[in-house]
């Protein structure tokens, strides 16, 4: 009896790590459809904000019941450009999450993608260093949308953050301020199998990206290859 037990515990220990890292490579998945699809859009992410953010988040179908059960709303992945001024290849995706605020009340019973960039060194800084609240530590604003849209614009210039949604087809720049976004430790775990920070992967290189990324990556850097200072 106790052989059997022993053996059930050791199969679990074995089979929910596999577990959560598919779950994990899965929600990478789902970011590279997502940022793919929209940056295909005439009216989306214009190309010059793009080329100039050091980092992006992408929230791939977060729902209005997330909001209704409570605890972390969304979950996502960030990845920035690599080198100490950001001017480097896209590097390893870490997970990300979304929590509370005001846009909860914002989407309805349809899933709603989010899309952050994140515009300067400062914005970088604040959203890797610990939970940051958007509008207080780290100031956001609606991204502004379509091809010829140009990146000097004063909403543009003053944020550090600019974030979007898409629903129901329709994407737009839309206010995330009150939100907060943290790194998501777990599922980091799960990925890559031990305890990292979304800073020590995507700023600190401490580890590879994993197969799972390589479309997203690929993605971002068909679109955006080089950092435009």
């Amino acid at each position: 009896m106790k052989n059997t037990v022993f053996l059930v515990v050791l199969m679990l220990a074995c089979v929910l790590p596999v577990m959560g890292q598919e779950k994990e490579n899965e929600r990478i998945n789902e970011a590279a459809n997502v940022i793919n699809e929209i940056l295909g859009m005439p009216d989306g992410i214009p190309k010059d904000l793009l080329n100039k953010a050091n980092c992006i988040v992408i929230y791939p179908s977060v729902k209005k019941a997330a909001f209704i059960v409570g605890g972390s709303y969304g979950r996502g992945v960030i990845t920035c450009r690599k080198g100490q001024d950001f001017l480097g290849a896209w590097g390893a995706p870490a997970m990300f999450a979304l929590e509370g605020g005001s846009f909860g009340l914002q989407i309805g019973a349809q899933a709603t993608d989010f899309v952050l960039l994140v515009m300067n060194e400062s914005g970088a800084r604040s959203v890797l260093s610990s939970k940051v609240k958007l509008g207080a530590d780290a100031s956001v604003a609606a991204g502004p949308v379509g091809r010829a849209t140009s990146a000097e614009t004063d909403i543009v210039l003053k944020a550090e953050i600019l974030s979007y949604s898409r629903s129901k087809g329709l994407f737009a720049g839309v206010s995330l301020e009150g939100s907060t976004m943290r790194s998501d430790d777990g599922a980091n775990k799960a990925l890559y199998g031990k305890e990292l920070s979304a800073k020590e992967i995507v700023r600190e290189g401490k580890v590879a990206p994993p197969a799972s990324a390589k479309r997203l990556r690929a993605v971002l850097t068909k679109a955006s290859p080089k950092h435009a200072k």
